[in-house]
């Protein structure tokens, strides 16, 4: 996956340029969310596997797929991934994106794993702490994993914070061995 995203990288980095150029960084987010479902649906995936299916046909069948939703540049962006087959290439182009995006809107995925289901206001109030820690708008997206014990393990970005019951036992655990 890694080379994949090494791959993607100048494709990304060219896109959201242009993106940002154009000041159409939401219409490239919603075109390059909608071209990766095209390319995920297994029908879509069987067309474009095809062998008969040359370079120009695959982005036209995605182009045609996708009309009226995408303009003419994204077409053509399409057409230039097909033309150097890295259409592959498009949900890891759609990712980076995203994450170029949400870094120049200063806005944070942030994901919070918890033993336990975590109520309105303490998501709020570790909102607020990651924003004032992060100097970023925070967007909260949690999950369950009852194996925790207790507490919650955050992860932003490169950042993690492990703060549950599980870490701290492994830590202590960690430490008395040494």
């Amino acid at each position: 996956m890694a080379e994949l995203t090494t791959l993607a990288r100048p494709y990304a980095k060219a896109v959201f340029r242009l993106a940002q150029d154009d000041g159409s960084l939401d219409a490239w987010s919603r075109a390059l969310a909608l071209l990766v479902a095209l390319i995920g649906d297994a029908k879509v995936a069987r067309s474009l596997a095809q062998p008969s299916m040359t370079a120009a046909a695959q982005a036209q069948l995605l182009v045609e797929l996708a009309a009226g939703s995408i303009d003419e540049q994204q077409g053509r962006m399409l057409h230039e991934l097909a033309r150097y087959k890295r259409l592959a290439l498009l949900p890891h182009v759609a990712e980076l994106f995203e994450i170029y995006k949400a870094e120049r809107e200063h806005k944070l995925d942030v994901e919070v794993v918890s033993a336990f289901e975590l109520d309105a206001a303490s998501r709020q109030s570790l909102a607020t702490a990651l924003q004032r820690q992060l100097g970023r708008e925070v967007h909260i997206h949690t999950q369950q994993d009852a194996g925790l014990i207790g507490g919650v393990i955050v992860h932003a970005g490169d950042l993690v914070i492990d703060a549950s019951l599980r870490g701290r036992i492994a830590k202590l655990r960690d430490s008395l061995n040494s």
